[in-house]
């Protein structure tokens, strides 16, 4: 059994906190996206690593984004503030996967496909809360996590899901007795989110919908997200999809809307 204080341990580590990003965090959280850039200008991972996110296809800019004062003000205030969390996650990302098949490029691409996607659901749902927009960043910070602990019993993990169908939060949960949304949950009390994050988050699973009818229909929509991403072939084979057990009836109220906006024929 992997304790508490072990998960505790490895959540400590996100996110990172450089003085410069830390610095760029605050500015944004100020609204303030011409001093954000100009102070994020002087760190040349954040830049490398935010020129490779916006210019991947999904972000569909016709040119090449190069400039960091153009990136934040393509962006705004709340999908820069989502793209530096991603940026704070990148810099646990392990440099060889062990568990999940996974590479730094493929891992990148569930952050832009999760952060393109959530944005055009909250826009849909005109929600302009910063906090809420870069909620779904705890997922890709909660699947290093999950990668991490796996790790530290590895045999057993193997061993089990060789003899056994057993999806990975089943088994997440009997090593440390917390599944995915769970772990997603306390790293967002590491970045002091408001409650209705956490709640919302554990929403998303699908299984534990919440009390509060907006954050609940929130959940609907985040576990149609996980879902559909992460049934994208790429991640069906570095094994994520067996994080999410569909449900539809939970969804239903919504899944023609999330089907029309995502334009799934």
């Amino acid at each position: 059994m992997i304790t508490l204080q072990q998960i505790d341990a490895f959540i400590e580590k996100i996110p990172p906190s450089p003085k410069i990003l830390k610095q760029t965090l605050a500015l944004l959280d100020q609204g303030d996206l011409v001093q954000a850039a100009k102070v994020a200008q002087n760190d040349p991972a954040l830049n490398a690593y935010l020129k490779e996110l916006v210019n991947k296809p999904l972000y569909g800019f016709k040119n090449e984004v190069t400039n960091i004062s153009q990136i934040f003000g393509i962006l705004g205030v709340s999908r820069s503030q989502q793209a530096a969390y991603n940026y704070m996650i990148s810099l646990l990302s392990p440099a060889k996967w062990k568990l999940f098949k996974l590479n730094k490029s493929s891992f990148y691409d569930l952050q832009a496909r999760l952060s393109v996607d959530w944005h055009k659901i909250t826009a849909h749902l005109q929600i302009e809360d910063k906090n809420l927009q870069s909620a779904v960043a705890l997922l890709p910070a909660s699947i290093i996590v999950s990668e991490a602990l796996f790790c530290e019993k590895i045999e057993d993990v193997q061993l089990l899901r060789s003899v056994d169908e057993i999806d990975l939060n089943t088994i997440l949960q009997r090593l440390c007795n917390m599944d995915l949304f769970d772990i997603c949950e306390r790293i967002s009390q590491k970045w002091e989110m408001p409650q209705n994050i956490a709640d919302i988050i554990q929403a998303s699973s699908g299984i534990k919908p919440s009390q509060n009818e907006t954050n609940n229909k929130l959940g609907k929509w985040m576990h149609l997200l996980l879902f559909y991403t992460l049934s994208k072939p790429v991640f069906i084979e570095a094994g994520l999809n067996d994080f999410i057990d569909f449900q539809i009836d939970y969804v239903s109220d919504i899944y023609d809307d999330f089907s029309t906006l995502m334009e799934i024929s």
